[in-house]
């Protein structure tokens, strides 16, 4: 009997946890192939025989081939509890397809496999499983196993595979994981499931005399899993006498040092760090078990390793989503199996993002204004009084340079001594301000990565964005604080403001902004931040420009929010071409209505100023709160977004002649964010009437691509397709189109072809480096060029970036201004080919008697009819089909041939933008309607 048999949690699984029984070979289940079983027998860790039941596909890959069965390497798989190794089914065939063989096992006591009458440890299996491997390197061929190996664990498969990983450097070639995790974190509990299987009287009864840890591992299938497949995850555990290795397993979780598997965690936890091998880290952040903190760890010692988060999967990751694509595709991205051999992962994982040496250019960082005028008293940023604000008299707050510099080497110094590390995260949960601009600055100086997600996901989303990224450390004022709380977001707790002791306690806040800039004041700045010293000295030096700074989340506006990666370099690069476009910097007056952009004010040595509005509602900003913030840093530079700009528009008549001539001193006016009316920039021109007025197109992945003034877009004529101009590339970005296939798809090589609609893609310096933790999501969105991809690896010529997917569509016309025509999901795709949306709405809402329209596609993809959806410009309650002489009107407008034209009060937005329709969400009520639903609003 082996030691883990007297230990205090086995003595609570019943006898039918050690009743011997032979190996056997599965019946009849749904989606197996009984070719693929095997049983093999090898010695066990203590030189016992024992007898293995696995799936593999040799014979399959040597039929195939016709080479006798010589496979590029071997996928070694290993289920965890209570599943086995049908959990690797829809691997085995596409796997032969490629040329990689799969050996997916069933470890001794699960499964199929040999019964062995012990109740094993981890040190046991990870030594079974290295013995068992060494049986099958003696096989003949076809089965005989050779290198290279890459593993791949689920579970407490995981754990084991990467025992056997670390023990067997020689064949590792690359390592798979899904849901697993190596090391319980000592200030996170151990999780309630795993608590409640290990409890006292509960352990055998939950795992062994009955099925029911079973039952509650095949309950977490998202969706739930079919009967059949329910059933086959029974079949090799239907007794009690066959559970008991799912006891064990159970048993053997090492929650105390002295636990008998403690040690031989630790060294696989540790030895894991040493891999130089590839790694790919699928993951389900619905896992009750193994939440994101487990990702987080795993990521810590796998610094190389691609990880993709698939939204809305769980534990049982590979039933939920494909898991085998995946896996293949980065098989191949990495060169695993190929005769030259993989590349490390570091410098596989930046090659396409990574620029020559010499053509990077040296960019000051974000902070260089601030080292340069710590002695300059003139104000560097004014906060006008927000709501709720607790200013004296609610008057504005303004911050000098001097100060700024100040407190953001001070906050700095602080975040040190507080723990923050390089290349930790820390999450900001603070409205734009002065407090959110110090402490950003302050993290980029010492080189911790600021984790930045707007309030306008919603509680979801944040909660996402914010377990997603895993930070360390949180900063944020008390509502955010209290999500975060209540929400168990992870990391520290630090608050804008000093707390009462019992609120500091129940928020769960360790500190406030005082006390790190306290503990940085105690500190000589000049010295602490000079650069020069050598490491462990005191010196905080300063980032390196290819470090990650920042991860800025998208707006959700066209799924899930996505993580963006900057590195120093890319924010500087953006600092830099909103420098030179617009002509902002030292002695600007900049009012930013626009989060991002207030942000950047200190970047680009501009006085910035906050206005009054609630930023998570663009829209409670009014015309007259924009005079106010330009008066008070007598502002050149207006950026609002279209939202803000439209109530700012719609309340210009409130503004008294001061404030109309403060606003007639702005020179340049931008709106960004979406798409914005012409006649919408034209009446803020109207307000601002020596501005020139501008429309910049960006996208979080990049911030400033194109830009259009008002004059341009004025006298522009549509041609083609339609669709909003949004202008010419500006300096050192690169715009291509990849041309639309008759199924709507963007397949066309990317060129810039003029009057070709297709999918836009860019390149710049400023691009994003990558998506955090989407590795798939982030190949989907790089391209290459016929003229670059042979050798710069999807950069742009010239080495300016990457190429990037936008997601939209458009075409560049004769002059090589870029015109956007809609998003690529949205592209209708009827039986005489591909029809972007922007160009009929443009068309439709040309008309008097139209305020609004969405174009949107109804039926099977390939023979979708256009429906158009109209809101009137006489406002209407109800929905209802169009009248004969709207239809008509609307019909002759298009152009096409139109299904059929709806009516509603209003149309439906997204949820972050009031000027983006939804389309994805109209269309499916459209069909529902057309189908003969009831005529609700959509």
């Amino acid at each position: 009997m082996s030691a883990v048999a007297t230990r205090p949690a086995a003595s609570r699984l019943p006898a039918a946890a050690s009743v011997p029984a032979p190996a056997q070979r599965p019946p009849a289940l749904d989606g197996l192939d009984p070719a693929w079983s095997r049983l093999v027998t090898a010695p066990d860790a203590h030189g016992t025989p024992r007898t293995w039941h696995l799936l593999d596909n040799a014979d399959l890959l040597a039929a195939r081939d016709g080479n006798g069965g010589a496979a590029r390497g071997t996928i070694l798989a290993v289920h965890g509890n209570p599943t086995w190794s049908y959990l690797w089914r829809r691997l085995l065939a596409p796997a032969a397809e490629a040329g990689w063989r799969v050996v997916a096992v069933d470890q001794l006591d699960m499964g199929f496999s040999e019964r062995t009458g012990t109740l094993r440890t981890l040190p046991e299996r990870v030594r079974d499983l290295g013995l068992l491997t060494d049986a099958l390197s003696a096989e003949h061929a076809p089965h005989r196993l050779t290198g290279p190996v890459v593993t791949l664990g689920h579970d407490w498969g995981g754990v084991v595979s990467l025992g056997w990983a670390v023990d067997h450097p020689d064949l590792l070639a690359g390592v798979l994981l899904l849901n697993t995790a190596v090391h319980q974190p000592e200030d996170a509990a151990v999780p309630a499931p795993l608590r409640l299987a290990l409890a006292s009287g509960v352990l055998g009864r939950a795992t062994v005399t009955t099925p029911g840890f079973l039952e509650t591992t095949l309950a977490l299938g998202h969706p739930s899993l079919p009967r059949a497949v329910k059933d086959a995850y029974r079949a090799p555990y239907r007794t009690a006498e066959r559970r008991g290795g799912v006891g064990a397993f159970v048993a053997d979780i090492p929650l105390a040092p002295d636990h008998p598997s403690a040690a031989e965690l630790d060294r696989v936890a540790e030895g894991v760090r040493a891999l130089t091998v590839p790694s790919l880290v699928q993951w389900g952040p619905l896992d009750p078990v193994f939440r994101d903190r487990y990702l987080a760890d795993l990521v810590d010692r796998l610094p190389g390793a691609q990880v993709h988060r698939h939204e809305g999967a769980g534990h049982l990751l590979a039933e939920d989503v494909d898991y085998v694509a995946p896996i293949l595709a980065w098989l191949d991205a990495f060169g695993l199996g190929d005769a030259e051999g993989a590349a490390s992962p570091t410098a596989t994982a930046t090659a396409a993002s990574a620029r020559p040496a010499g053509e990077q250019p040296v960019r000051p960082p974000l902070w260089h204004h601030l080292d340069e005028r710590v002695d300059d008293p003139t104000p560097a940023l004014v906060e006008m009084a927000p709501r709720g604000s607790t200013h004296a008299a609610g008057g504005p707050r303004i911050v000098s340079w001097r100060l700024l510099s100040r407190r953001v080497r001070e906050l700095a110094a602080g975040l040190v001594a507080f723990g923050v590390r390089p290349g930790d995260r820390v999450s900001l949960l603070v409205p734009p301000g002065a407090d959110l601009t110090a402490v950003l600055y302050a993290c980029l100086r010492v080189g911790a990565v600021v984790v930045v997600a707007d309030a306008g996901l919603g509680v979801r989303g944040l909660t996402r964005a914010v377990r997603g990224t895993q930070p360390r450390f949180v900063v944020g004022e008390v509502p955010g604080l209290t999500a975060a709380r209540a929400l168990g977001w992870p990391g520290r707790r630090i608050s804008t403001h000093q707390l009462a002791p019992a609120a500091a306690r129940a928020l769960g806040v360790d500190a406030c902004l005082a006390d790190l800039v306290e503990l940085g004041a105690a500190v000589d700045l000049t010295d602490t931040f000079d650069g020069t010293s050598a490491p462990g000295s005191g010196v905080i030096p300063s980032p390196a420009p290819d470090d990650v700074a920042a991860i800025l989340f998208t707006s959700g506006s066209t799924g899930p929010a996505k993580g963006v990666v900057y590195t120093h370099d890319a924010l500087a690069a953006v600092r830099d071409a909103l420098a030179q476009q617009y002509d902002v910097g030292p002695d600007t007056g900049l009012v930013a209505g626009f989060a991002p952009f207030a942000l950047l004010g200190p970047a680009l040595g501009a006085r910035s100023v906050t206005p009054d509005m609630d930023v998570t509602a663009p829209r409670t900003l009014t015309a007259r709160a924009v005079a106010a913030a330009a008066a008070r840093v007598d502002a050149t530079v207006v950026f609002l977004s279209p939202a803000a700009l439209a109530n700012a528009v719609a309340t210009a008549d409130d503004l008294t002649g001061s404030e109309l001539a403060v606003l007639a001193r702005v020179r340049t006016f931008l709106s960004a964010g979406a798409p914005v009316a012409p006649a919408l920039l034209a009446a803020a021109q109207d307000l601002m009437p020596n501005a020139s007025a501008h429309t910049p197109y960006g996208m979080t992945e990049g911030l400033l691509m194109t830009d259009a003034s008002l004059g341009e877009i004025a006298t522009a004529q549509p041609d083609g397709p339609g669709g909003v101009l949004v202008g010419a590339p500006v300096a050192d970005v690169a715009v291509r189109i990849s041309a639309l296939d008759g199924t709507g798809a963007a397949t066309g090589a990317p060129a810039d072809e003029r009057g070709v609609t297709g999918e836009v893609v860019v390149s710049a310096p400023h691009l994003k480096t990558h998506y955090d933790r989407l590795w798939l999501t982030d190949r989907a969105a790089v391209r290459e060029t016929p003229s670059d991809s042979a050798t710069a690896g999807g950069r742009a010529p010239g080495g300016a970036g990457r190429w990037h997917r936008t997601g939209d569509v458009g075409h560049l016309d004769a002059d090589g201004r870029l015109w956007i025509e809609g998003r690529l999901a949205h592209v209708l795709t009827t039986a005489a080919g591909p029809v972007t949306p922007v160009g009929p709405e443009q068309r439709v809402e040309a008309l008097d008697t139209v305020a609004r329209a969405a174009a949107v596609g109804v039926g099977p993809r390939g023979t979708q009819q256009l429906v158009l959806v109209v809101e009137p410009a006489v406002r209407t309650r109800r929905v209802r089909l169009a009248e004969p002489v709207l239809a008509r009107t609307v019909r002759a407008a298009v152009g096409l041939p139109v299904a059929a034209v709806l009516v509603v009060p209003r149309l439906p937005t997204d949820i972050r933008h009031n000027s983006k329709v939804d389309r994805s969400a109209l269309a499916a009520w459209a069909e529902g309607i057309l189908a003969g639903g009831r005529m609700t609003r959509p």
